[in-house]
């Protein structure tokens, strides 16, 4: 009895169309990673995003009016970056738990488009993790058009469990061009990226003090 032979014409057909399938398909997991990736950041404070879930469980916490801690505010932009950048509100009372919002503004001095992200620092470096950004400017990059300025708010609270010997917390943004080629024409740096150029690193300043 004769075996019958395949026909390797249709064998490459399905052969190139089973290919063609897992192409497509690992190029639509590889596009929905990065979607993926940003909530998981945002959601759980990955990669320099501020925990929005910690945030609000932070601030479902009964408020502790039996205490009042002093929150100081500053803003930097970067040579790289030409422009204005300061908080509206230098300092605020809050009792932990208490959910406050402050504003930044900026403007943009110089004459092009531009493009910069904020880089937040707290301290003393002990209470960054007990410092929780509901909303901020810097979850975001900034784009500015000349001379355009615009008002920037940051919605926060303090977490109850915070120790009760620290009594002052200083909030502080500096603002980064993120394109480097036009930053070295302003004569500065640009903000260095990661895998994810949309995602500024979280510092904590390790400067002692309460």
């Amino acid at each position: 009895m004769k075996r019958l032979r395949k026909n390797p014409v249709k064998a490459n057909r399905r052969l190139a169309v089973k290919l063609g399938i897992v192409t497509l398909a690992m190029f639509g997991f590889g596009y929905a990673l990065a979607p993926l990736y940003d909530l998981m950041c945002q959601a759980f404070g990955l990669n320099g995003k501020t925990g929005r879930v910690e945030a609000q469980v932070a601030a479902a916490k009964p408020v502790d009016a039996s205490r009042t801690v002093t929150v100081e505010f500053t803003g930097l932009a970067t040579t790289g970056l030409p422009w204005e950048f300061k908080p509206m509100t230098r300092k605020l009372e809050v009792h932990p738990g208490e959910t406050k919002e402050v504003k930044y503004w900026v403007r943009n001095t110089g004459n092009e488009t531009i493009t910069g992200q904020a880089v937040p620092s707290v301290a003393p470096g002990v209470t960054a993790a007990h410092f929780k950004k509901i909303e901020c400017f810097c979850f975001s990059q900034q784009t500015l058009k000349p001379g355009e300025a615009r008002e920037m708010p940051v919605r926060f609270v303090v977490d109850p469990a915070l120790d009760k010997n620290v009594h002052t917390i200083t909030l502080s943004y500096t603002f980064f061009n993120t394109d480097k080629a036009q930053a070295k024409r302003y004569g500065g740096e640009a903000l260095a990226q990661s895998g994810h150029g949309d995602h500024a690193q979280h510092r904590s300043s390790p400067t002692p003090g309460s």
